[in-house]
Order: C-alpha cells, then structure tokens, then sequence
C-alpha cells in the first residue's frame, strides 16, 4: 500500500501579485495560460516584456521551482531586463533560473555535457575576430585558388558557413540564394568549412554558431542527455520568436518534444530577419509543430498615438501571410494625422527634415533625442548627415559609421588621392593593400620603390602610372591584381589631367573594387550602393582636390555630443532594422520611394516584399506622437541622369485620408 504526498512550496514573505490588476484581459489571459504549449501574438508597444516576466512569475508563485523553468532570448540586455523584472515582483533568487540568450544557455549545456561530443569542459570560444583569424590561417595554409578574388576572404566565408548552420541549408543552397558570384568556388570553399571544422577541433575551440550547432547535435545523438534536460526544464519560454532561426527552432522542437511546456511570444509582423536567417513562417505555421498550441492576442498598444496605429494597421493588412489583429490605442488622439511630405530630391528632403528638426526644438521644445530619423539602407542618410553637419545639429548614428568614414568609401578616396598626389604615403599603403597578395611589409617595399621615381605620373604631369608600377617586384598571386591595379590609376589621370571625381570613382570600382568588395565584405551589395550615392554626390564637383577636401572635413567633423552613453541629448539616425524594440516621440521616416524603401531587389519576389511592408510597419510603430514620411520625387544616381522616383507603395496602398500633405515650396 502507498500513500500519496505532495511538497508544497515555501510559503512568500510577500504577498502573491494581483495579476488580474497589474495586467490588461488579454495579457492576463496569456500569464494565467494553463500548462501545454502557447503562442502570443503581442503586436508592437503592447507589452510584450511586461507578459513574459509575470508569465515566469506566475509560475514560480505556483510552486514551479526556478531551476525548472528555461527562459530564452535574442540579447544579454534583454535576459537581463526580464530577470530583474521578474526579481521585483517575486522574492525569489533569479540566478537560479535558466535565463539567458539561446547562445548563453548552449555554452552552459556543452560545459555539462560537451564531453560527449569530445569536448573539453575548458574549451574555448571564439569570438567575430578569432574566428576571423583562424579562417585566415585556414585560406593561407590552403593550397587552392585562395587569395584570388573568386574567393571570399575570412569575413564573408564566415558569414557563408553561418548562415548554412542556422538556415540548417548546405553550402550550395547558400552561395545561389545569396552569393551566385562564388558558385564557381563551391569546392574549394566546401574544403575550407572542412578545414575549419578540424582546426576548431584541434584547438578545442567553437563558434558563436557552433553554441547552437552542438547543442543540437547533442540532442539528435544522445537521447539520454535530452530525456534528463526534458525532465529539467519543465517549463520553457521564449521572447522574440519571430526572429528565430531553423536551428533555434529545432533546439525547441527537441527539448519541449510534442507534449511539453512552450510558451512564445513574438509578433509576425515585425519579422525583419530573414538575412540573418530568421523565418517568418516559423511564427505562422506554430500549429504544425504544436498542433495542440493556443493562440493568444494582445493588441492594446500603449505606445502610440491613435492616428499613427490607424496608418500601421492598414499598411500591415496588405500582407497575405500573417496572423489577423489589429493594435487599438490606449492613448487618446493627438489631433494631427502622420504627414506626407514630397520632396523634389535628396537635398531637398535633407533640408526639410533638418529645418523640421530645428523647428522642433527651438520653438516646441523638443529635446534632441526625443527625435530620430529612420532609414531603409544607411547610404540614404548621406544627404541628411551633410545637411545637419552645416546647421549644427547634433546627432549620432545607430546604423553604423558615419557615411564618410565607412571602410570601401576611404578604399575608393585613397586611390583618388594618391592619383593627385603622389607623395600620399598612407593613401598608397592603403590601396596597394587591397591587392590579394600583398600585406603590410610588401606594401612598405612597393612605397620604398616608389619613392625612387623620377618623374611620377600625376596631374600636371605626362605618362602613366602602369609604366612606372608593372616592372616592380610583387608577390606572385599578387601580379594580376597588380596589374588591374596599375591600369585603373592609368584611367584617372589622362595626359596629366585628373578626370572629373565621379568618373573616377566609377573607373576605381569597376577597374577594382567590385570585385574585392564582394570577397571582403558580406554586405557587398549595400556597399556599391554607398559608393554609387558617392559617384552621386560627386558631380557637384568638377576639381578632385576640392572634392576630396570635403569628404575629409565630413568625415572629421564633430556633432558636439557628448560621449556618456545615455547622457547624450542627439537626433537619432538609423536604419528600420536597427531601430526595431526603440521608440521615440517624433519620427522622420525617409526616402520612402519605390526602388528605395521597398528596396528594388524584391519588387518581383511576394515574400521578400512582404518583408519590406513588415519592416516599414516597425518604422511607423517607433513613433509615440509625431511621424513625418519623406519621399523624393527624383533620383540622381542614375548613369543615365536623373530618374523620376514614384511613391512607395506602402504609401500608395493606404487610404489617403490616414495621412496630412505637406506641400513644400522653396524659399524664393
């Protein structure tokens, strides 16, 4: 005969949280879901953190002991947040909760039990830059076409065996969906991931991939280890599914299994992603993997104003592919609907937002960082940057460098300097060293050369520059791009006279620097269109010197910020993608023009387009109570000449009754 007897848990010294209060009805619903499995839907400014972290608490003031719950997400920051949310509510010790980032979590689970996959508890991590290092010992000790321009370099192989592990894709299907230029280098560079796999094993060393990989495969090859982290783990969360990739997916597959504890909360419709791997459809079809999941919806959005969720809410509809909600306000009117303002180019849409911002400030007290201006590709706020430079506003920006300081930018103006002046040593170290083949001590020896002509090729001088360089001494694999290299500095100065600074950038990055673009950097494409809006820019000028003079002085310029983090009182620049989860009171969204947002690479592709209407959604959803939509009506980096730029579409497909317009009329 047995008797049955439950352990209840310790009673709290403070009093159990009144959810029902502290909560609206449909995050209440999602906290207080019964066990099983669970997608929420929680649409932009809803609340998302604030469900999650009393989810957790609820379930440690029903007797769920912390060691047994697992809570995953996307950032260090956000793991953070959430336990120390969840700290204030319940008096429980949040250490010993599993929380962390998916790759936090999967370096704990290969410090227990790496060992059978061969792994030393002691093992190392490599990080962006290691990683980097050891594929550039891998190329170099590889006895193929490494070193060519067929092949990418250390940084864009990365991202190529990347991007397979977390897609769970082969190497072939990577390089045809996204990087066709290297098909013809499949083998070689499948016998580089090879390599590189046995020198991470022979340094006892993984990846941040290998943190997701090897977890899973111990999964796949040791049921027993997954029966114990099944039985552990009784109660699994997860923030920001949408964002989740093939291999983050199959990680919860195998340790919740077909009847264990899931709970997801993202929203589909700010799935961004999908360059970095995520999959919207992961979000979408939830059923096919739990068909037993509920679905909850939380759509009381507290962040925005009525008039500018109206303009989100019907721009999202658009989508074929998505969950149905619509966000409803918590807010009361603000009285002025998100305006449309149409610009005749870049420079006049520059100007706008910078008097806007102005105005903003000085006459409505706005302070600057309550302000931010968002932006498809980086390369549509070089006007901008130029224009609040000369007004003196200040400004940082999130989505990288400044235009002006970019890598390939300075690649592309150290040929033009050193083509007008040919004393320019750090501009020749610079561009000899983009030649595969030669490093720092060979560059120093071509400049040492160099220095002993005569009568060197410049403007105002005859000749050519490829007279001078073809009889140096170079490394082998150097001599063709040497000589490339040779002809193109031919190109920009003709008969002692330098051509005009956009013909040279364009003869710099067809002679040469496509092509090593695209074996440097993984984002290759955004680049030329960077150095195509510098071609652009260019044609405002007819002297090189002078051209060249202002990208230093844009470069170099101080915006007066101040440099503690979160003291800074700075307009805000910034692409959409890197502005989702931030918010501020008045938004500028700009250069919202077919070809530009949405981008022209997925006019014809319904998925990618959809995408793109996600992403301009996340930009309307940043605004809490002032959004301004710019549009130029011309484009004048065209080869061809200017070209009449239409509205976006996702401006296009609204009700124009959800939007106020803005007629500009220049000064005079």
């Amino acid at each position: 005969m047995a008797r049955e007897y439950s352990l209840n848990p310790a009673a709290s010294q403070r009093p159990k949280l009144d959810h029902r209060a502290m909560l609206n009805e449909q995050q209440y619903a999602a906290v207080t879901a019964p066990a099983g499995q669970a997608l929420v839907i929680a649409g932009a400014g809803s609340g998302k953190t604030r469900t999650l972290t009393h989810r957790v608490a609820w379930l440690l003031e029903n007797g769920i002991a912390p060691e047994r719950i697992l809570l995953l997400t996307f950032t260090n920051k956000a793991a953070r947040e959430m336990l120390e949310r969840v700290e204030s509510l319940v008096a429980v010790d949040v250490r010993r909760l599993w929380g962390g980032t998916f790759h936090s979590v999967g370096n704990r689970l290969l410090r227990l039990h790496g060992a059978a996959l061969g792994l030393r508890q002691s093992f190392g991590i490599l990080d962006r830059e290691d990683q980097k290092d050891l594929l550039d010992a891998v190329l170099s000790d590889a006895e193929s076409s490494v070193g060519s321009f067929r092949l990418p370099k250390a940084e864009v192989m990365g991202e190529i065996f990347s991007l397979a592990s977390n897609t769970r894709l082969s190497t072939e299907e990577i390089l045809t969906s996204r990087y066709p230029y290297f098909l013809e280098a499949l083998e070689d560079i499948e016998a580089m991931r090879q390599r590189y796999e046995q020198k991470k094993r022979q340094t006892q060393s993984v990846d941040f991939d290998d943190l997701l990989a090897l977890p899973l495969r111990l999964f796949e090859e040791h049921p027993q280890v997954l029966e114990t982290l099944r039985s552990q783990f009784e109660f699994v969360l997860v923030d920001e599914f949408q964002d989740c990739c093939a291999l983050q997916v199959e990680w919860l597959r195998h340790l919740v299994g077909p009847r264990g504890n899931l709970m997801v909360v993202g929203d589909d419709a700010q799935s961004i992603y999908s360059w970095r791997g995520a999959e919207v459809e992961h979000i979408l079809n939830f059923g096919d993997l739990w068909p037993q999941a509920r679905v909850f919806k939380i759509e009381i959005n507290y962040r925005s104003v009525p008039e500018v969720l109206a303009l989100a809410n019907a721009s999202i509809a658009c989508n074929k592919g998505q969950v149905p909600k619509e966000l409803r306000a918590d807010r009361g009117a603000a009285g002025a609907l998100p305006a449309l303002v149409a610009l005749d180019d870049g420079r006049a849409q520059a100007a706008f937002v910078a008097q806007r911002l102005g105005e903003l400030h000085e006459d409505e007290g706005k302070a600057w960082s309550d302000m931010a201006v968002l932006y498809r590709a980086h390369f549509h706020s070089m006007e901008l940057q130029m224009e609040l430079t000369a007004r003196g506003i200040p400004f940082e920006i999130t989505s990288g460098l400044r235009f002006f300081e970019q890598a390939h930018v300075k690649d592309v103006a150290a040929f033009m300097k050193f083509a007008v002046n040919e004393h320019d040593e750090v501009s020749f170290l610079r561009m000899v060293r983009l030649v595969p083949g030669i490093g720092p001590g060979s560059a120093t020896k071509l400049w040492t050369a160099w220095r002993k002509v005569d009568h060197p090729p410049q403007a105002g001088h005859p000749g050519t520059f490829s007279q001078w360089l073809l009889p140096m001494s170079v490394p082998k694999k150097a001599r063709e791009g040497w000589q490339q290299l040779a002809y193109t500095l031919d190109e920009l100065v003709i008969e002692g006279k330098a051509i005009a600074p956009t013909a040279m950038i364009r003869s710099v990055v067809e002679g040469v620097y496509e092509d090593y673009a695209r074996s440097k950097f993984k984002n290759a494409d955004q680049r030329q269109q960077d150095l195509d809006q510098l071609a652009a820019f260019a044609q405002r000028y007819e002297d090189c010197p002078e051209f060249l003079a202002q990208l230093s002085l844009l470069s170099g310029v101080d915006t007066g910020s101040s440099p503690e983090e979160g003291s800074r009182d700075v307009v805000t620049l910034s692409s959409a993608h890197q502005a989702k989860g931030l918010e501020w009171p008045v938004v500028f969204a700009i250069s919202l023009a077919e070809g530009l947002f949405p981008h022209h690479r997925v006019l014809e592709d319904e998925a990618s387009l959809e995408e793109e209407r996600r992403l301009f959604y996340v930009t309307l959803t940043r605004a809490r109570d002032e959004l301004y939509l710019c549009h130029p009506l011309l484009n004048p980096q065209s080869r061809t000449g200017d070209v009449i730029l239409r509205p976006s579409r996702f401006i296009q497909e609204v009700s124009q009754d959800l939007l106020e317009k803005w007629n500009i009329r220049p000064a005079w």
